[in-house]
């Protein structure tokens, strides 16, 4: 039997490059070897999209481009988060042996802590329903990024404490990070997050996706000077779409000097354009027929629901409110 692989994506917002080679390769490249469930954390993005009409849309969108990335619903679980309200009652179980300076550890609460003077409940309790999306579904492996690894270790030591308390009810779960795309740069060097505002979006107009690469920072060498290829946002990029003799060509190049960064920059928007029509033409088909996108996620919420009322069940037996 194959292990279960679990992992979503927040509809908050057009899916980026970074979201594509960090997260959602992953789960094309692995769904024939792993019995895959992917979310669309809908839940979560309410901790930021409190617009009826935007988080529709950004749900269907979502869908949208997932499928358009290659994920085949025949051989993937695709559902929306909000779909399985055990999630939620599992993660009500968890914040009741949770403590709170275990959660004030977390990063995101850190972060978002630090730009505001006031952070909602639903953010601060952020791990503990990532904890529960991972656990109620008997997740063996979590695709992540880097940064978020730290979440899936949370579910693994809530999991260990409830396993403590109630006897034996979770596995552990692993994550999975690919070390070569762990961190996409943005286009001024930074990771690339929504949260940034340093993203290229995988379905952009041209115009739109030329607009964020031409933005890429670099530093002020002229065209004919030598340049350091490691060091080079726009480099950085263009390791995700060239071959290994293509990429050490230019390599060559950037030592050698003589190209210019407008060049560079160029030739990695051409790359980029060439990589995801085939996507764009299989999401405009989609989108043609967005009643078969709802089914599709309609359909995943069956399987996911018949996997979560199993372990629920087990979980209120242990926890004593079955009786």
């Amino acid at each position: 039997m194959n292990k279960r692989l679990l992992s979503g994506i927040q509809p908050s917002g057009t899916i980026h490059i970074g979201n594509y080679f960090g997260a959602i390769k992953q789960f094309v490249d692995m769904q024939d070897n792993y019995d895959s469930t992917i979310f669309i954390a809908d839940l979560h993005a309410i901790t930021t999209i409190q617009n009826k009409e935007e988080l529709s849309a950004n749900i269907l969108n979502v869908a949208l481009d997932y499928l358009a990335c290659g994920l085949n619903p025949n051989k993937v679980c695709l559902f929306k988060q909000s779909d399985v309200p055990e999630v939620t009652e599992l993660a009500w179980y968890f914040n009741c042996i949770t403590t709170m300076p275990f959660l004030e550890r977390a990063t995101s609460y850190k972060d978002a802590h630090m730009k505001a003077k006031e952070v909602t409940v639903g953010l601060f309790d952020y791990p503990i329903l990532m904890a529960a999306d991972i656990l109620i579904q008997d997740a063996d492996i979590v695709p992540v990024g880097a940064d978020q690894k730290q979440h899936v270790e949370y579910a693994r030591d809530i999991a260990l404490k409830f396993n403590n308390i109630y006897g034996d009810t979770f596995k552990l779960p692993e994550p999975l990070i690919l070390k070569e795309v762990s961190i996409v740069p943005g286009v001024d060097g930074r990771k690339m997050s929504k949260s940034y505002k340093n993203t290229i979006p995988l379905f952009g107009t041209d115009e739109e996706i030329k607009k964020c690469v031409m933005k890429i920072v670099t530093d002020s060498k002229l065209p004919e000077e030598s340049k350091n290829p490691d060091v080079c946002n726009i480099f950085a990029l263009h390791k995700l779409f060239l071959n290994e003799n293509e990429l050490n060509l230019l390599r060559d190049r950037y030592i050698k000097g003589g190209l210019g960064y407008k060049e560079s920059k160029d030739m990695l928007y051409k790359e980029i354009i060439d990589f995801i029509t085939p996507m764009r033409n299989k999401r405009e088909l989609y989108e043609k027929d967005l009643d078969k996108v709802r089914l599709i996620l309609k359909e995943g919420a069956k399987k996911a629901k018949i996997i979560a009322e199993s372990k629920i069940k087990i979980i209120r037996d242990n926890i004593g409110t079955n009786i």
